[in-house]
């Protein structure tokens, strides 16, 4: 026997009663970003190359290993989309004039055709978020502090902010010699990709975990040293506003972020919940130049499916749980499926949960299969129930079941229904 299609490797397929969970986070994703005026916005899953090329830098990993990258028909050289930055930046681009202050967010499925690993797959989903208008130390803050309340609103638990600056971008080349001066002298004894680095992007070496390179990054003075005072008192500020946000963090002066648009504040977040591969989340300010236009702002991604691995296993659980509780209608004849096919676009338009089955089957066929698709309550109408004016409601978790008058069924469920949210509210304060 021929074995079923797969998805790719390194592309899952979601569903119940994992999807739910997937639901829970996009929907508590979009009622934070609300609160903080940010708007959705989302742009195609396939791009000109150009479009990454110019953002990211062509010196950067995602560019040169990682891209999805083919030819059209018509001989355009096109790839599917490895981050959401660059996209809503060609988008920005394009509507500078209204968008110049803009607060966007987007929330979408990426690629990158990298090994797959825990949380780390070739499609992956990003929820990111821009916020643009020139350097401004209390936008940096409100950003993170927007991060922070999302993570909340997702119940992730205990989660390390670890904070840096790379100061602006008139510093730059000076924090660039500086670095290749400092380690020039230690060019051995770094591994082969930092000594590449130390050519094309130095401040990679500072973020490289092997243990050689490690040793000489310690002995190196913090990337500060060659900056403006003012790009330093820039971040002293960031810093103060973050105390006021009421947001913990770190610095860490070893952190640089990878892409070459960041200036100012960077940051990454991680949670211990991951294991070794701790990273949650990074963000920071940037400026790009997109199509003959400065573009600044700040903003962040964060992976959803590494947020997924992060939920402690009892919050997974209630997400998973936050269906509403599914109603089925079961007939013992044509007179109480006809009245069940009215009960079912009522109490639909009403906004419960609701299905029956109708294809005939018999009632104990009908009673089975609300017990497959797991039904919280079914509602039973046979020949006596239709001539008395009466259904049977059945609580299928307790084994409960009551006649109650056909008027008054709709009040019953909305009491329990209301049981249910009151339950769901009271577990997710605790």
């Amino acid at each position: 026997m021929a074995k079923s299609p797969q998805p790719l490797k390194g592309m899952s397929d979601i569903f119940s009663p994992e999807v739910e969970v997937w639901q829970t986070l996009e929907r508590r994703a979009r009622e934070v970003m609300s609160r903080f005026d940010f708007r959705e916005v989302r742009t195609p899953v396939v791009e000109p190359v150009s479009v990454y090329v110019h953002s990211l830098g062509d010196t950067s990993d995602i560019v040169q290993k990682e891209m999805y990258a083919f030819e059209t028909r018509g001989g355009k050289q096109v790839c599917l989309r490895p981050e959401g930055t660059a996209g809503v930046m060609r988008y920005v681009a394009g509507n500078l004039q209204e968008l110049q202050d803009a607060r966007l967010y987007y929330l979408g499925p990426m690629f990158r055709a990298e090994r797959p690993q825990a949380g780390r797959k070739r499609q992956f989903h990003q929820l990111g978020v821009e916020c643009l208008g020139g350097a401004a130390p209390l936008q940096d803050a409100e950003v993170i502090a927007l991060q922070a309340s999302l993570f909340k609103a997702w119940e992730l638990g205990p989660v390390r902010y670890r904070l840096n600056t790379r100061g602006s971008v008139e510093d730059f080349p000076k924090v660039v010699e500086g670095l290749r001066g400092e380690l020039a002298d230690h060019r051995e004894a770094l591994c082969e990709d930092c000594q590449r680095r130390m050519d094309t992007n130095v401040l990679r070496v500072l973020d490289c975990k092997q243990p050689g390179c490690r040793g000489v990054v310690e002995t190196l003075s913090p990337i500060t040293t060659w900056m403006a005072p003012e790009s330093v008192a820039y971040f002293e500020e960031v810093r103060k506003a973050l105390d006021a946000f009421g947001v913990d963090y770190e610095v860490d002066p070893l952190l640089v972020r990878g892409l070459d648009y960041y200036q100012h504040t960077i940051w990454e977040v991680s949670s211990e919940a991951l294991g070794a591969q701790d990273a949650l989340s990074g963000g920071g300010r940037y400026r790009m130049n997109v199509g003959g236009k400065e573009i600044e702002g700040v903003g962040f991604g964060i992976g959803m499916e590494r947020a997924l691995m992060a939920l402690p296993e009892e919050v997974r659980a209630r997400f998973a749980g936050n269906a509403l509780p599914l109603i089925c209608l079961v007939s013992q004849n044509e007179a109480a499926r006809d009245q069940n096919l009215e009960r079912l676009r009522k109490l639909r338009a009403l906004g419960f949960r609701t299905r029956m089955e109708l294809s005939g089957k018999s009632m104990k066929a009908q009673m089975k299969g609300a017990g497959r698709h797991g039904a919280r309550f079914v509602v039973l109408q046979g020949e006596a129930e239709v001539n008395a004016g009466t259904v049977q409601l059945r609580d299928m978790e307790s084994g409960e079941q009551r006649e109650l008058p056909t008027e008054d069924l709709t009040g019953a469920l909305k009491s329990a229904l209301e049981l249910f949210e009151l339950k769901t509210s009271t577990e997710s304060e605790e």
